[in-house]
């Protein structure tokens, strides 16, 4: 049997920069191919269907942010990683909210960059061989899509509540710290505080509270974080 290896896309006008990338991520047994222009990009993300993309924020031809938010949807799947000179805290939080799985700002240690790639890679591939759908009662996670559907309406969720709410969903009743949780938001050096965590949360079950009145999903436990109690249990579905 032929094992298929993760196919990663670096979309990033720095030839060498890019040159340096296929190195050091064929040495860690993953296929690469680059582009150098966003609509190269996104002609790339349809015709080679990439498990993970590295994405500059500025491109000669368009907005690197642009293409996370567009690729998030259309390909719910995507492994996204903005890879940017700009390491402006905002400009972090409004890669992930947009859709992005990791950020991470130039220049950066290499091996820092490849452990990320390493754990955002063994994150997707459970989703992908394992099981697509969390269901419970009123309440289903639909893992590929990225999509929440609750009392039969989808729920409009921003990037990092989708995951704070598939990080608790996936154990549910087990109380999840907030360290826990934003580690599940995004794996790596940067952490958000605690605090945000606190607020998207908030955010998350106020949205879950106006699509199903009534039903409380996510419950505070004091000195521990935050728990995810399902009603009427709950099942995978592949």
């Amino acid at each position: 049997m032929t094992v298929m290896q993760p196919l990663i896309l670096i979309v990033d006008d720095d030839a060498e920069l890019s040159t340096m990338l296929v190195e050091l991520l064929e040495r860690e047994g993953w296929s690469t191919f680059t582009v150098l222009t966003a609509g190269d990009g996104e002609r790339a993300v349809v015709a080679r269907q990439p498990d993970l993309v590295l994405l500059d924020a500025m491109l000669p031809d368009g907005n690197g942010f642009d293409l996370a938010r567009r690729w998030r949807v259309a390909h719910p799947a995507l492994g996204l990683v903005m890879l940017t000179a700009r390491g402006d805290p905002m400009d972090r939080v409004l890669g992930l909210e947009i859709g992005a799985d990791d950020y991470l700002s130039k220049p950066f240690e290499p091996r820092e960059l490849v452990a990320r790639v390493r754990a955002l890679l063994r994150r997707a591939a459970p989703h992908r061989a394992d099981y697509a759908v969390l269901r419970f009662a009123g309440l289903s996670i639909d893992i590929l899509k990225r999509e929440v559907a609750a009392s039969g309406g989808v729920l409009a969720l921003t990037s990092v509540e989708f995951k704070l709410l598939l990080a608790l969903a996936k154990q549910p009743g087990t109380p999840m710290s907030r360290e826990a949780l934003s580690e599940a938001v995004q794996a790596g050096g940067y952490q958000p505080q605690e605090r945000t965590v606190d607020v998207q949360i908030a955010r998350l079950r106020r949205k879950l509270r106006d699509a199903s009145p009534g039903a409380e999903w996510i419950d505070t436990v004091r000195g521990e974080g935050y728990v995810f109690v399902p009603r009427g249990g709950g099942t995978m579905v592949r």
